[in-house]
C-alpha cells in the first residue's frame, strides 16, 4: 500500500492511505541505513487488519526541514507581528531565505494588526515583498484560499501568535497558545508534536517555535539565489561569481541605488554573507587545530 505519514510518535508513524489512518512502525533496516521517516514523506508500507503495519520503502523528497524534520512541503506561512515582537525584516529574511533554499513558497503573515498604530511601515514592505513574488496577507480571510490543495507549515519567532492564529483557522486543533512574558520579551514554546491537519482542501503542520533560527545556506551563490530580485539582477554581473562587495562591473549595486533592489534586502544579504565568510574562516581556524 502506498501513503504520506501525516504522525510521528513515540516511535510510531500513523500513515494517511484512501482517507484512512494506519498506524505502523519502520523496519530495522532503515536504523541500520541511517534512514528516518518523517512527517510529509510518501510511503510504502503493509499493514494487516488488527495489528500494526510496517514502512516498507521510502519514496524520494522533494525537500525537507531539519527543525522540526518535515519533508515534501509545498510552502511556508511565516508569520511576522506588528508589534510584541516587533516586525523584524532583517528576521523575516532570514526566514526567506531558508525557505528559498529549499524550494519552498513563502506566504508572509502579518499578525497583530490590532496594534498596528500607523500603515506606512507595513505598507513599504508589503510593496517590496509582493514585488520580489511573495504572497503578504493580513488576515485568515486572505490566508485561507491560499491553503486548499498544498502542504503548509506555518513557522515564525516565539511569540507572534502562531499558535492563535492556527486556533482561529482551524478550532479542532485546540493548540495550547503561551503568554508573551513580559520580563523576557518573548513567548514560552508551546508547541510539541509535529503532526499534519487537514484544513481547507489541504494539509498543514505546525512547527515549533523559533527564538533565533539558522539557516542551511554555506555559500555565496546559495545566498545569492536565496534572493529573488538579487539573483535576477546579477545575471549582469561580468563574473558569475560576484559576490556584489568589491568585483567591477558589478550589476546589483546600480540596481541598488536606483531602487530596483530595496536597500533593507541589500543590507540584509550583506550581513548574511559577512555571517557566511566568518563561519567559513571560525571552521577553517577549527580545522587547522585537529592534530592529524
Amino acid at each position: 500500500m502506498q501513503g504520506q505519514i501525516i504522525k510521528a510518535l513515540a516511535g510510531f508513524y500513523y500513515v494517511e492511505s484512501d482517507g484512512q489512518v494506519y498506524q505502523t512502525r519502520a523496519r530495522g533496516n532503515f536504523r541500520k541505513k541511517g534512514h528516518t521517516p518523517y512527517v510529509g514523506d510518501w510511503v510504502e508500507f503493509s499493514a494487516e487488519e488488527n495489528s500494526e503495519g510496517y514502512i516498507l520503502e521510502i519514496h524520494e523528497r522533494k525537500n525537507s526541514l531539519v527543525r522540526p524534520p518535515i519533508v515534501n512541503i509545498d510552502q511556508a506561512v511565516v508569520i511576522m507581528s506588528v508589534k510584541e515582537p516587533d516586525f523584524n525584516s532583517n528576521l523575516l529574511d532570514r526566514f526567506l531565505v531558508l525557505l528559498e533554499h529549499k524550494g519552498i513558497h513563502p506566504i508572509v503573515y502579518i499578525s497583530k494588526m490590532d496594534l498596528l498604530e500607523d500603515s506606512e511601515e507595513l505598507d513599504f514592505y508589503e510593496k517590496i515583498y509582493r514585488a520580489i513574488g511573495y504572497d503578504f496577507v493580513t488576515s485568515k480571510e486572505e490566508l485561507l484560499p491560499l491553503l486548499t490543495d498544498k502542504v503548509t507549515v506555518f513557522m515564525g519567532q516565539t511569540g507572534v501568535g502562531k499558535s492563535t492564529l492556527l486556533n482561529k483557522i482551524a478550532p479542532d486543533l485546540n493548540l495550547e497558545t503561551g503568554e508573551i512574558s513580559d520580563s523576557l520579551g518573548r513567548g514560552r514554546h508551546t508547541t510539541r508534536a509535529v503532526s499534519f491537519y487537514n484544513l481547507n482542501g489541504g494539509k498543514i503542520a505546525d512547527t515549533p517555535g523559533f527564538s533565533s533560527l539558522d539557516y542551511e545556506v554555506s555559500s555565496a551563490e546559495e545566498l545569492n539565489q536565496a534572493f529573488p530580485e538579487i539573483a535576477s539582477v546579477s545575471r549582469d554581473c561580468k563574473f558569475r561569481t560576484c559576490t556584489h562587495t568589491h568585483e567591477p562591473s558589478c550589476a546589483v549595486k546600480p540596481a541598488v541605488e536606483e531602487g530596483i533592489i530595496a536597500n533593507f534586502r541589500f543590507d540584509n544579504y550583506l550581513q548574511f554573507l559577512s555571517e557566511i565568510e566568518n563561519r567559513r574562516e571560525t571552521y577553517k581556524k577549527v580545522s587547522k587545530k585537529i592534530p592529524k
